[in-house]
């Protein structure tokens, strides 16, 4: 089972993302892969499995994905402060994993019908949901 982490700017819920799912699931591998170094290097530190840093590695990493776990906007062109490419936005929708997509409400992006909740119980109920997927 390979779940992949994407994050962007400072990798804040990548590294709580990758250290959650490591906690509970230590027989998955783990690959993070950020959209610049900082994100990359807060979940490698975190404990991910293999990192990468990029839209290669992102268009790369979907293809060998079972699941793919991140904020909402890895799947919207531009997103994310404008990190996030049309190509990785691609990558990620047209990835036959199980995406688990975190509603943050950033970067002019709002997803209505979603509490605001905080990033500890966002992460939370990612992991009940993995848990079910496994």
């Amino acid at each position: 089972m390979n779940i992949l982490v994407i994050d962007s700017q400072g990798g804040g819920m990548g590294r709580q993302l990758v250290a959650a799912i490591k906690g509970n699931f230590p027989m998955v591998t783990v690959t993070a892969v950020g959209t610049n170094a900082a994100a990359t290097t807060a979940m490698l530190r975190a404990g991910a499995d293999q990192s990468a840093t990029g839209e290669n590695p992102v268009i790369v990493s979907c293809r060998h994905a079972d699941i793919i776990v991140g904020p909402v906007g890895i799947v919207i062109a531009d997103a994310m402060m404008g990190e996030i490419t049309p190509a990785m936005a691609a990558a990620v929708g047209q990835s036959q994993a199980k995406r688990l997509l975190i509603p943050v409400n950033h970067c002019d992006n709002i997803v209505i019908g979603v509490s605001e909740l905080s990033m500890s119980r966002l992460v939370e109920q990612t992991i009940e949901q993995i848990r079910a997927l496994l």
